[in-house]
């Protein structure tokens, strides 16, 4: 978790020979850097694990066989000559218990710190390799954990909000501007760290009202255009919400949630705004959501949300929250075959021997031909925050309002609800059980689903394709859910609003919910023991 105020911090990684997708309660090893992480989390190791601490610095000493004390101040000083060596020390000792070898770590020291010369490359490498040879030499249990040794496979390394960041490069994105708000300002810190090798214009605006109305005035203009914050932030953004509702200008929005209400957690996750951006907005419009369960869903959602808001001229969200966005993923890579660019923008050339440019065009499909201010040609792009007729300049009777929402709204639906897909279904395909999961419950539940099918007919429902619904001709999802035994959803809130959600579009109604809203995550044994409870 990220850390405002200062503070306990922690940092828990997990890896296996096969793929993880959630966190655990209990650890195997505790990297103690602190009296107070001992204190809070040895509760959390394994009986047969290890806590690695420096009883020096701590000044106590701790007794039983889970306790691995190594100087790591005393090594940094004796061998780098500099006791803040002490955390290369830490992460070498790590390496050394799990006898992993240190090639990896020495180039990530040479990379961290390059730009720092020579020498404080050469103490960080002798003083992780000094930790190393101390653990190992120390730890006779260690040879229980019988690490194999790595493939050499190299691995993409990513979180939540770098997926994102990259989908809206690769869709072609040239603007995006934002206030900072956590969990969403990695999407602006990732933008800004390539616009200049890619040429896109990234806006540090004063404020969310600036921000949205700058990314709808960019997109307007003719190029692809997204902003982004979190709840707060997001609650200032929704006047220009419904401006880019009625003016029809394509408009993609990061939203990435954090335990509200007001300031709330800063630092904590949440589901708490589905509802909120589901409704945002004064008037009627078309938006689609999209809630990704994945780093690698958040790439490709973030590609279809372009794609959608160019086509269709709406504004798509890709909503996620702190959990999803700030936890770092491994892929083997992403496959470009499936990214998807149109360019639905109308030129100049577009309109050679077009007598008249209609920017709100009547047309079967509600979508009018959206051309670019100064690159119409001899024609004028009139675009109005009052309802408009088909030139765009400001109406007021009755039949031309009716056409307009018509044009907007009504004609629109059906089309993008063809083009959002089903649910993702996981485990058995005709079970007694379904944990039903939107967003960033995907990893989690997908785990549970893997532990109780041994025994149990089971299975996991995972929706990131959120509003609107999809069609049930391919997958009659909420037939299937009729058809289990039981049928369990599953939220990172405290009103359950998914559920609620699928009850006002389908009828479907949950009976049972497990809702967590205490600021974190899911973990695997927390879930199971809520599901245990109802079985």
């Amino acid at each position: 978790m990220s850390r405002i105020r200062g503070g306990h911090n922690f940092y828990q990684v997990r890896f296996s020979d096969r793929k993880v997708l959630a966190s655990k309660e209990i650890v195997d090893i505790l990297l103690a850097l602190d009296l107070n992480t001992i204190e809070i989390h040895k509760n959390s190791v394994k009986e047969e694990g290890f806590i690695l601490y420096d009883s020096e610095s701590m000044k106590k000493k701790f007794e039983g066989a889970q306790f691995i004390d190594i100087p790591f101040r005393k090594i940094a000083f004796d061998v780098g000559k500099n006791s803040v060596m002490a955390n290369t020390v830490a992460t070498g000792s790590v390496l050394g218990l799990l006898d992993l070898g240190l090639d990896v770590l020495n180039d990530i020291l040479k990379m961290t710190f390059r730009g720092k010369g020579e020498e404080i490359i050469e103490k960080n490498i002798a003083c992780a390799e000094a930790g190393y040879n101390y653990a190992h030499s120390n730890c006779p249990r260690c040879e229980a954990f019988g690490i194999p040794e790595p493939d050499g496979k190299k691995l993409l390394l990513i979180d939540g909000v770098q997926a994102i960041g990259m989908g809206a490069l690769v869709s072609g994105c040239k603007f995006y501007s934002a206030y900072p708000m956590s969990p969403s300002t990695g999407i602006l810190n990732y933008l800004a760290s390539r616009a200049e090798e890619y040429g896109l214009v990234i806006e540090q605006a004063e404020d969310e009202i600036s921000a949205i109305n700058m990314t709808i005035g960019a997109s307007f203009a003719g190029v692809r255009a997204m902003t982004g914050s979190s709840g707060g932030g997001f609650a200032l953004m929704v006047e220009g919400l419904s401006l880019a509702g009625i003016t029809e200008t394509p408009l993609v929005v990061a939203e990435m949630q954090r335990p509200g209400p007001a300031t709330g957690l800063p630092t904590r996750t949440e589901q708490g705004d589905l509802l909120f951006v589901l409704y945002a907005g004064h008037g009627e419009f078309p938006r689609v959501i999209f809630e990704p369960g994945t780093p690698e869903q958040a790439f490709y959602l973030t590609n279809k949300a372009f794609e959608l808001s160019e086509k269709y001229q709406i504004p798509v969200f890709i909503q996620s929250d702190q959990y999803l966005g700030e936890s770092e993923w491994t892929f083997e890579n992403f496959d470009f075959e499936r990214l998807v660019y149109n360019d639905y923008r109308v030129r100049e050339k577009d309109l050679e021997g077009v007598e008249e440019y209609k920017r709100y065009k009547y047309s079967d499909t509600g979508v009018s031909p959206l051309a670019v201010p100064g690159e119409a040609g001899k024609h004028l792009v009139v675009a109005d925050s009052d309802e408009h007729d088909e030139e765009g300049h400001i109406i007021e009777d009755s039949e031309t309002r009716i056409k307009m929402v018509q044009k907007r709204l009504l004609k629109k639906l059906p089309l993008i609800k063809k083009e959002i897909e089903a649910p993702l279904l996981y485990g058995d395909p005709s079970p007694e059980i379904v944990l039903v999961g939107h967003g960033s419950t995907y990893g989690v539940i997908k785990e549970i689903v893997d532990i109780y099918s041994k025994d149990r007919k089971i299975a996991m429902m995972h929706f990131s394709q959120i509003y609107p619904l999809p069609e049930q001709d391919g997958f009659d999802y909420i037939e299937f859910l009729k058809n289990a035994g039981l049928v369990i959803s599953i939220e990172n809130n405290a009103s359950g609003q998914f559920a609620k959600f699928i009850r006002a579009e389908t009828g479907f109604e949950f009976t049972h919910q497990i809702l967590k809203y205490d600021g974190r995550p899911f973990t695997i044994e927390n879930l199971k023991e809520e599901v245990d409870a109802y079985l």
